[in-house]
């Protein structure tokens, strides 16, 4: 267990949002962060369009994936699968809280039955070389936080998982929607703190409402290893910053403007393969926030880029109305 180093910078799995071209335009923006794709369950891995559900671009290395599920078989034939295809880690989603996820057992209703994630912990560390790692929540419902997060964390620590990582808030499955859960139960930062105290050995890395990469680093005080979800996505410009205040390497790229250029040899391939220009650039509407013009570049894609036949002049043109933007560091400072 103690091997394994965690990344200390990750971008969350997200649903509908970390796509592969959200992927790889994040990649543009940081080459040290760990990419993680949305999840995928078992049934679709195992009797989906396994080729479209799991392509990724090595650009993306080092990309995760993360599995749903809660049957231990099926969970070891997946994570095999996803090894055999070159992802870097395989982890287990024990923190959604929606309603299809709950009727199909699995996600964060896994926290009330920690044997059993243990159980598939085991069963996939058996099948795959690659590290296997288990985000869960600190709690559902009525749990007592310093108990359930402790029985479960010392469970899947005992059946060999390489890392967790914790969103640290309750889930509430009876009463609140999944968007709801994302904000409403109290983050609890220290829980997690508490966890990593009372296990040294065992890396653990935080997530929830983590809204900076300044805030990140605060974090990683306490814990190895910092996610951040939505601020990641909705404002893309702030990982730019990653790689010289976390990793102390140079960025992608001196600015966002150049970022993009770099970026766009990716998406005309995209285009090339008959894939829509707004398939990437619904990922980019956040990069130039507070830069003058930014409101009339997000216009412009969200009017142009969903039309037939959009191609890139219709991502320049948008660029073209956005002030060159500040540098690595300005981003970093705002």
């Amino acid at each position: 267990m103690n091997k394994y180093q965690i990344h200390r910078f990750s971008v969350a799995p997200m649903m509908d949002w970390t796509d592969r071209p959200c992927r790889a335009f994040h990649r543009a923006l940081t080459r040290q962060a760990r990419l993680y794709t949305e999840m995928v369950t078992t049934g679709a891995v195992l009797r989906g369009d396994r080729a479209r559900l799991l392509r990724f671009d090595p650009c993306e290395h080092p990309v995760a994936v993360q599995l749903g599920g809660s049957d231990p078989a099926a969970l070891a034939e997946a994570a095999r699968i996803c090894a055999d295809m070159g992802y870097d880690e395989v982890n287990l989603n024990v923190g959604c809280p929606s309603d299809r996820v709950q009727e199909g057992r699995f996600g964060a209703c896994l926290m009330g039955e920690p044997a059993l994630v243990g159980d598939c912990v085991a069963a996939m560390k058996a099948a795959v070389a690659v590290p296997v790692t288990v985000k869960c929540r600190i709690g559902i419902d009525d749990q007592d936080p310093e108990l359930a997060l402790d029985t479960l964390a010392d469970a899947v620590v005992a059946a060999g998982a390489d890392a967790l990582i914790v969103h640290a808030r309750k889930a509430w499955l009876q009463g609140l929607s999944p968007r709801e859960n994302r904000d409403v139960p109290p983050l609890d930062y220290d829980r997690v703190y508490r966890l990593k105290a009372r296990l040294p050995q065992v890396p653990i890395a935080i997530n929830g409402g983590i809204g900076s990469i300044e805030a990140a680093a605060e974090h990683l005080k306490h814990v190895d290893g910092a996610m951040l979800g939505r601020a990641a996505y909705q404002e893309p410009w702030r990982l730019l910053a990653v790689d010289p205040l976390l990793f102390g390497t140079p960025a992608p790229a001196a600015s966002l403007h150049e970022a993009v250029e770099k970026f766009i040899p990716w998406i005309e391939r995209e285009l090339a393969a008959g894939e829509r220009l707004y398939a990437t650039v619904r990922h980019m509407l956040g990069l130039f926030q507070a830069v003058p013009g930014a409101r009339a570049y997000r216009r412009h894609l969200a009017t142009e880029a969903v039309k037939p036949g959009a191609g890139i002049d219709v991502l320049r043109a948008a660029l073209a109305l956005v002030r060159p933007d500040r540098s690595v560091a300005g981003d970093a400072a705002a």
